[in-house]
């Protein structure tokens, strides 16, 4: 007879990462776009910009809202930890998604709107590195000292971290720019292609750069690698991501225009999938600890997850029908105007 419980804490793990991987991919996009923004050539333009992810922003940083519930519930030994260490990014994060909110929706009652739409690309920037800040901060290490966090508040501001947040920033621009592929015509057509160029390069160094130094830095990952056990798992994805990159570069230099963004969003569901194999069964890469907090330890009671994924097996349908629903009546090209439906 087959036990769930002894794989509800893997399981629920599995969930939080494709709800992250989702964030990511959708945010991600809009805050590129955001970012992109800040560089255009007039307030037109930003208007423009900033009217290719209107209908779709308000879903994104609802994924962020239900990531948090669902890890308050189901880690919440990890939830109480990650947010001792790293309050300080994730709160300029949460001011820089307030600010950039209050910003677009400004931007649309404005007289004057160049100062909002700037406004909403600096917004944006501060997002995403606080992002890749508070994604270094982890990834580096969390010191822990009997089940609590025993480092400085500022343990988080580290070379390493930097490092990170730049390979954000470039990630988010890549991505908004192969959004914006897809969302435009002429000129800012063949700028974002450009912009994806320059940014996938940066990207690609910065990944590479990353994951050698957080592999050096975490032992148990390099034991993965040299250890007995061959890590088919992460060479597989690692090659993956490699490939993507390559069908990446070769979609945007032949011109192509959904080629890029999917080539990107199969980069970062190889490399997230990698980077796990690698950390897995940790939940927080130690730098001081007795015992490195598992997936296991970190969980909640086995009746607290089966009730959170009875739930999530019901609403999750529900969500991915209405986004998808969503994506199919917003697709096609964005202009001044509004949406021109790719049926005409």
């Amino acid at each position: 007879m087959f036990v769930l419980e002894p794989y509800l804490p893997d399981i629920w793990l599995f969930i939080i990462g494709f709800f992250l991987l989702y964030y990511a991919i959708a945010d991600g996009f809009d805050l590129g776009v955001g970012i992109i923004s800040i560089f255009s050539r007039d307030d037109a333009e930003r208007g423009l910009l900033m009217g290719s992810i209107q209908s779709i922003w308000h879903d994104n940083e609802t994924w962020l809202v239900l990531l948090g519930g669902m890890l308050f519930g189901a880690f919440p030994v990890f939830y109480g930890l990650v947010l001792s260490a790293l309050y300080i990014p994730i709160l300029i994060m949460l001011f820089g998604l307030m600010f950039r909110g209050v910003a677009f929706e400004f931007r649309n009652l404005a007289v004057q709107k160049p100062f909002w739409s700037l406004a909403f690309g600096v917004g944006s920037l501060i997002v995403t590195l606080a992002q890749g800040l508070a994604l270094g901060g982890l990834i580096g290490g969390i010191e822990i000292r009997e089940g609590q966090f025993a480092g400085s508040e500022w343990a988080w501001l580290n070379p390493f971290s930097a490092l990170v947040a730049a390979g954000v920033l470039c990630g988010y621009i890549m991505l908004g720019a192969n959004y914006l592929i897809v969302k435009t015509e002429g000129d800012l057509q063949l700028r974002s292609i450009r912009y994806a160029l320059a940014a996938s390069l940066a990207t690609l160094g910065i990944a590479v750069s990353a994951h050698i130094w957080s592999t050096l830095m975490h032992p148990h990952v390099i034991k993965k690698w040299v250890g007995t056990t061959a890590p088919y798992g992460m060479m597989a994805f690692l090659l993956l991501a490699v490939f993507g990159f390559v069908m990446l570069f070769r979609s945007l230099l032949k011109r192509q225009e959904g080629q890029p963004l999917i080539w990107n969003i199969v980069i970062i569901l190889s490399s997230f999938t990698a980077l796990s194999i690698g950390l897995y069964p940790q939940m927080i890469p130690p730098v001081s600890v007795t015992a490195p907090l598992t997936v296991h330890a970190a969980a909640a009671s086995p009746m607290t997850l089966k009730f959170m994924l009875a739930v999530t097996a019901l609403l999750l349908p529900v969500i991915l029908t209405y986004t998808s629903y969503k994506h199919r009546v917003f697709r096609g090209k964005v202009k001044p105007e509004g949406y021109e439906s790719v049926n005409g």
